[in-house]
């Protein structure tokens, strides 16, 4: 599995340092490697990237200005000097942070976290692929990796689904399964007509909602917020389902 790479940075010696580490790992490849973030919004628009090394001190436009800015994001890894950047960076969920000077090490293991994370998706999206349009009369179902093994889950039996940095926990009728994937990335698999988003954390079936108050929904004996990003989207979700009856 190839992982192609765009390199984000305006200083000439850590952006060579960059293409440098790049070189060295078989696994990825480097597509470009620009000096400022006008020069990548500008290639993002016309190539497809896995994984972005980005600078967060730029002129014109920070890193963290231009992660705001794209509406698709590849993977990110953020580069700089300055400690301060880590807490806003995750808040734009990026993959991993680099404190310069960068070492080898550290920057492989960042790199094995991206290859990590975009080869589980993709062996879920290969199994998920085959299952998408079952036979008449099958129960919809997705396969998920648990550990070293893969688990069929039925979507039916899905309750609500919580996600937590690199993993969600999906809770059924009957367990709990502890996956390696993005809830966005599950969010993106569920039926819309099932399944709906209500808080940048939570993903709930539909049918297992038992009740529905301001500012959370009751599936069972658990109370999951609604969070103001996703209260306007889950009352028109309300709407038009009371509507189709």
């Amino acid at each position: 599995m190839k992982i192609n790479c765009l390199v984000v940075e305006d200083e000439p010696l850590a952006r060579n340092l960059m293409t440098a580490y790049i070189e060295k790992i078989p696994y990825l490849n480097l597509l470009q490697a620009c000096s400022n973030p006008l020069e990548a919004i500008d290639f993002l628009r016309e190539n497809t990237v896995d994984l972005l090394f980005l600078d967060v001190q730029m002129p014109e436009i920070t890193g963290i200005t231009l992660l705001k800015i794209l509406q698709k994001k590849p993977l990110v890894i953020l580069t700089t000097a300055y400690s301060e950047y880590a807490l806003e960076g995750y808040e734009h969920d990026v993959m991993d942070y680099l404190l310069k000077p960068i070492t080898f090490e550290r920057f492989l293991k960042a790199v094995e976290k991206a290859h990590a994370r975009l080869s589980n998706v993709t062996s879920n999206t290969i199994i998920q692929e085959k299952v998408v349009s079952p036979p008449d009369g099958v129960q919809p179902f997705i396969f998920v990796k648990d550990g070293t093994k893969l688990v069929k889950i039925k979507l039916n039996d899905i309750l609500y689904v919580e996600g937590l940095k690199d993993y969600v926990t999906i809770h059924t009728r009957t367990q709990k399964v502890v996956t390696l994937q993005r809830l966005k990335t599950l969010e993106e698999e569920l039926p819309e007509n099932k399944f709906i988003r209500i808080h940048n954390s939570f993903i709930v079936a539909f049918e297992a909602i038992e009740a529905i108050e301001k500012e959370k929904v009751q599936i069972s004996s658990v109370f999951i917020p609604i969070s103001d990003t996703y209260r306007k989207t889950f009352k028109e979700f309300i709407d038009a389902s009371n509507l189709s009856k």
